[in-house]
């Protein structure tokens, strides 16, 4: 095969039809040039970047989450993270600073997951709001309240601690925003408060730790507390 170089003031149609004499006498004709434009690679590889970027991040956050759940938070390194991901602490510092912003950013990505799981429940069903909020709390019940003691030791949990607890408050407005419609502006007010403090991961903590009620039991307490609320008063 015999490779031609072109001038580049050459374009396409004034390739097509014509000989070239490429030297000992020997003719080219009816060749094929085939163009490549090195731009149109670029998006993709971009693309690729970015998304490799974001498994890497992603990586770096369950690491991290994965640790903090198994040690207390002064024990938690960024060497020890960078170690369990895969990267290097560099890589780490790069993307989320310090120790104390990473784990921010831990529970910032899974407050947003524990946000999904939590919104399957359904609206004005009090036993089935309670059922979410069990499966909830029995997975993430201890992890929240380890989170909630971190956050004297890290003050940047606070507005992600803060975060949450808006985010219950929401919660318990849209699940039993039916029960909420009646009564004066201080009646719904005080009775949202009393479905915040039933649902709460601490009235949890009481029943199924301190107490040692078994998960129906607890369910039943729950749903013996919040009954009452529902009735138009």
């Amino acid at each position: 095969m015999r490779f031609v170089w072109l001038p580049c003031s050459m374009t396409i149609a004034d390739l097509r039809g014509c000989r070239m004499r490429i030297g000992g006498g020997l003719w080219l004709s009816n060749f094929r040039v085939t163009m490549t434009d090195m731009k149109s690679t670029r998006p993709y590889r971009m693309e690729a970047r970015a998304e490799s970027a974001e498994l890497t991040g992603q990586r770096i956050l369950q690491a991290a989450v994965d640790i903090f759940w198994e040690r207390p938070s002064a024990e938690m390194s960024l060497e020890a993270v960078a170690d369990r991901a895969g990267v290097s602490t560099r890589t780490i510092i790069r993307r989320f600073g310090t120790k104390e912003q990473l784990v921010a950013a831990c529970a910032q990505w899974a407050s947003s997951r524990v946000e999904q799981q939590r919104d399957q429940a359904p609206v004005g069903d009090v036993l089935g709001s309670v059922t979410v909020l069990m499966d909830h709390y029995e997975e993430y019940g201890d992890r929240v309240l380890r989170l909630l003691a971190a956050e004297v030791e890290m003050p940047t949990l606070s507005a992600t601690v803060d975060g949450g607890r808006q985010l219950h408050v929401a919660w318990c407005r849209r699940v039993f925003g039916p029960y909420l419609t009646h009564g004066s502006s201080a009646d719904r007010r005080r009775r949202l408060a009393q479905f915040v403090a039933v649902c709460d991961v601490y009235t949890w903590k009481l029943l199924r730790r301190d107490c040692g009620l078994s998960r129906p039991q607890t369910e039943r307490a729950l749903v013996e507390m919040l009954t009452p609320l529902t009735k138009e008063q």
